[in-house]
């Protein structure tokens, strides 16, 4: 069973900083294209960041440039998303996703996306 399980969620105050983490278990990340994406309450989903199967490649939104850094080991099987200078804006589920194919950038797109379960981080004061 394919499994991406993430963590590092939480609250925190404006300006702080939090890592999230995806652990694979079922397939290796070798191959896949990872993305980062966040849904804020009453929005649609976004790509935030992702990293090309190389790890070469990399892409940001405007919104979260220099201050989030996207990044992989291949050798834990696990992708981290550091995120400091924290700001109300960036309250959402956020989940990660694997897959084989990228569509713009180095998001990776397609049915057989591997998807962890979300997890939540609220930036209030």
């Amino acid at each position: 069973q394919l499994q991406f399980v993430e963590s590092g969620g939480g609250l925190v105050q404006p300006g702080g900083s939090l890592r999230l983490s995806c652990a694979a278990s079922g397939f290796t990340l070798d191959n896949y294209a990872i993305g980062w994406f966040r849904q804020a309450p009453g929005k649609g989903r976004e790509g935030v960041s992702c990293i090309s199967s190389s790890g070469f490649s990399m892409h940001y939104i405007d919104s979260v440039k220099g201050r989030f850094t996207i990044s992989r080991d291949n050798a834990e099987n696990t992708v981290y998303l550091q995120m400091n200078s924290l700001e109300p804006d960036d309250t959402a589920n956020y989940y990660c996703a694997a897959g084989p194919r990228t569509g713009y950038q180095c998001y990776p797109t397609g049915g057989d996306r591997v998807w962890g379960q979300g997890t939540l981080v609220t930036v209030s004061s």
